[in-house]
């Protein structure tokens, strides 16, 4: 189980790293879109996130369920928003920057939530 865990944390970092590296790639241009990079690291993020709830609430350890569920909108929200707009050429520069900052938020969520 340890080890499946893991593995699922792994691969929700990979997840992480492909969504904020594709918002970091489109800071500079004057047309930011939504990047497959994007799109596809938001659903690892959300797929990996909630695989992660499920294992650590069969697990023996409590689960801070104020902390998942924070996580869990907060992701759910960006995946909305980045699959809602994959589809067009470019997006509002507010818009991409909130997608941005909400995965900022999350990350920080995870690592400074006490």
């Amino acid at each position: 189980m340890a080890v499946a865990h893991q593995v699922l944390l792994l691969a929700h970092l990979i997840g992480f790293a492909a969504l904020f590296g594709g918002f970091l790639v489109q800071l500079r241009v004057l047309e930011p879109e939504v990047n497959v990079a994007m799109l596809q690291g938001a659903w690892v993020q959300l797929v990996t996130g909630v695989a992660l709830l499920v294992l650590d609430g069969v697990g023996p350890q409590s689960v801070n369920v104020a902390l998942m569920v924070v996580k869990i909108v907060l992701t759910l929200v960006v995946v909305v928003l980045v699959s809602l707009n994959r589809k067009y050429q470019s997006v509002p520069r507010g818009l991409y920057l909130l997608v941005g900052a909400l995965t900022f938020v999350s990350a920080a969520v995870s690592v400074l939530w006490q």
